[in-house]
């Protein structure tokens, strides 16, 4: 049965995309045969004041009506534009997380069952709320802190918001099933293990413990960086549905014209927002990966504080010694070097010549070279290496997508500040001492260190080794000897699970074509 009341959920999803205008804008004139005749109803379907409003407006229209599981699916794909396209992707990622507010009294139940006090034994005043998003909503309160008054910031999660998110994945799931089962080019893609990541990601984002050990790791990495940090977490008042921090007052960096009447240099802030986006991703191999405006303050002596740290993104040493060496040789035009990087980090297969390779990138960094600094996107240039990089079948590197998702927001939102902002001469200082540092004499030493502990871990290690490849030596002559078998239950398992799989398919069809007819017959 919950395949047949997610099959229903999809339709109404399906419904609302068509009459919100969504699938109608849609590039269906390049489509053919049966998907291109479905593009055409459903622009019969929609409503005709849609039409009037762009694709990201009819998106967002969509989305309100579908609820938060769909902003957050939203805000998700617009990290995967492997999946849904570059257009899609910026559209997606245009979405504002931003609902209607629940009850200050449901709010309080919510404190009080997650951190079993009383609601006066945690704060000394606790407000309304002041802010409201797809997973939670923050609320204005003051507590006692070593006698000392102390103002801050409750987020508190959505009542009925995981039961509402685990419905509609089981929805996801079921399209990502059917998408792989009648759709075969669509395989490459992965949606199941795309929509597995999405429910890991959610899973992940409604604990808010772990949100706040990560802007306490952030806090502790950032702890001596100039004009960048994040907000104090007080731990005696946050659990799995409740996250208090310190209040940050200051100007929310969307707001130019408030900026602007508090005296800040937005030239310098950009400067500063851009560099410590750098520096942790390179530094630290973990950065903020929801840095759009609304999610940055500027305080009083210019200092930049980033909330909501719910998506973070982690770099491993590997993936920060790639980024920073192709933009030092897209810098310094030695595209060999950059296509080299690739083939040493195993991203592109060893069968690919490393020489044509480096002819796409030059074709991607010569026309870069011929424009004015203050013009080069830094994140427009990873979007078009990324492009060339499938024509080497470059499988996706969903850590390096989501590094490039927050590299446009961040950049955009530096562009915004200045449009004369120039990406180049402000990363170099921050590129350039990583790559001195981790590239030259000092990383080669580093480099040796690290491979004598991974030496010396694998000769601890022999013995046991030793002793797996022994029975795996034996097993494998048994197999050799009787062949591969299955025991009487494992054989019935599998055959149970494919007929349930076959029939539960068969069933949602059968529910979404009524549910198609029905709707057709109101309609008409």
């Amino acid at each position: 049965m919950s395949n047949v009341s997610a099959g229903f959920r999809l339709v109404r999803a399906g419904w609302v995309l068509v009459r919100e205008g969504v699938v109608a804008a849609l590039p269906g004139e390049e489509l053919s045969g049966l998907p291109k005749f479905g593009w055409r109803m459903a622009r019969l379907f929609t409503r005709r004041r849609a039409l009037a409003y762009e694709r990201s407006d009819r998106l967002a229209k969509a989305v309100v009506r579908l609820g938060p599981s769909y902003v957050k699916l939203g805000q998700f794909l617009a990290t995967r534009p492997d999946v849904v396209g570059n257009d899609m992707a910026l559209d997606l990622a245009t979405l504002q997380d931003k609902m209607h507010t629940f009850p200050r009294a449901e709010a309080i139940a919510a404190i009080e069952a997650s951190l079993g006090r009383k609601i006066g034994d945690l704060y000394t005043q606790f407000g309304d709320p002041v802010a409201a998003a797809s997973i939670a909503q923050v609320h204005a309160a003051d507590a006692v802190h070593d006698g000392i008054a102390t103002k801050l910031a409750v987020k508190v999660i959505r009542p009925g918001v995981r039961r509402r998110f685990f419905q509609d994945l089981e929805s996801y799931f079921l399209a990502a099933r059917l998408q792989e089962k009648y759709i075969p080019s669509s395989r490459r893609l992965r949606p199941v293990e795309v929509t597995q990541t999405l429910a890991q990601t959610t899973k992940i984002e409604m604990d808010l413990r772990l949100e706040a050990a990560a802007l306490s790791e952030l806090g502790e990495s950032t702890r001596d960086d100039p004009g960048f940090r994040v907000p104090s977490v007080d731990w005696e008042r946050t659990g799995r549905d409740v996250l208090t921090m310190e209040w940050v007052d200051g100007v929310k960096m969307n707001d130019i014209a408030g900026l602007e009447a508090a005296g800040h240099d937005l030239k310098a802030i950009a400067a500063n927002l851009i560099q410590s986006f750098l520096r942790h991703t390179l530094r630290d191999g973990f950065f903020h990966a929801d840095m759009h405006p609304g999610n940055l303050f500027v305080e009083a002596n210019g200092t930049i504080v980033a909330v909501d740290l719910g998506i973070a993104g982690r770099l491993g040493k590997k993936e920060r010694r790639f980024l920073a060496e192709i933009l030092y040789g897209f810098i310094t035009r030695d595209y060999l070097r950059v296509a080299e990087v690739h083939f040493e980090a195993g991203y592109v297969p060893r069968q690919h010549n490393v020489a044509a390779f480096a002819q796409a990138i030059r074709a991607i960094g010569e026309p870069i070279h011929g424009q004015p600094a203050e013009t080069i996107s830094m994140a427009k240039l990873l979007t078009l290496l990324f492009e060339v990089t499938e024509l080497f079948d470059m499988a996706t590197r969903p850590e390096l997508i989501l590094l490039q998702k927050t590299m446009v927001v961040v950049e955009g939102v530096a562009r915004t500040l200045d449009p004369a902002f120039n990406m180049w001469k402000t990363a170099e200082p921050v590129v350039g001492d990583w790559i001195s540092g981790n590239l030259g004499p000092r990383g080669m030493m580093i480099d040796a260190r690290d491979g004598a502990r991974a030496l010396l871990t694998l000769a601890r290690q022999i013995p046991e080794l030793a002793a797996r490849t022994d029975r795996l030596s034996r097993e494998i002559d048994l197999m050799a000897e009787h062949g591969l078998r299955f025991d009487e239950t494992t054989a019935d398992a599998i055959g149970k699970a494919e007929a349930r799989y076959s029939r539960s398919g068969r069933w949602a069809l059968w529910v979404i074509a009524v549910t198609l007819v029905y709707i057709a017959w109101k309609v008409i």
